[in-house]
């Protein structure tokens, strides 16, 4: 893993070197909402950019520190050789699938295990304040 500048980090799958992410912070506040409710705020949240067989959307991850909302794991989980083994949660009465994590991340992806994510579909995600 290396620091490009501060709070920021690139990380290689060791296996295959053309596969990697880069970790950036999100200048600006994040909010994510279902509806009228707000399912997490942070003003510490990442960009998760991610080149594999191609190059992913960027993906926002949030603290799960900051969320406002208890999270329900589900039975779905899946691999990823760069971050690991994800486990996927949904809410009390809503989507199944909503978000995911990488609770015990790879050593390398360790950066992750503090964070959760949500499917962009399932829900609104606002970033406000951002420095352009």
């Amino acid at each position: 893993m290396s620091e490009d500048a501060p709070g920021e980090a690139i990380i290689r799958n060791p296996s295959d070197p053309s596969h990697f992410m880069a970790l950036k912070p999100v200048k600006g506040r994040v909010r994510i909402r279902r509806g009228g409710a707000v399912l997490a705020q942070s003003d510490a949240a990442l960009w998760v950019i991610e080149i594999g067989r191609s190059v992913l959307d960027p993906v926002v991850y949030a603290p799960r520190a900051d969320l406002r909302v208890a999270l329900i794991r589900g039975p779905r989980a899946s691999h990823c050789p760069l971050k690991g083994d994800a486990s996927y949660f949904g809410l009390a009465g809503g989507p199944e699938d909503i978000a995911w994590a990488y609770e015990t991340p790879l050593p390398f992806a360790h950066k992750l295990a503090p964070y959760v994510a949500f499917h962009p579909s399932q829900a609104t995600i606002e970033i406000s304040g951002a420095e352009a």
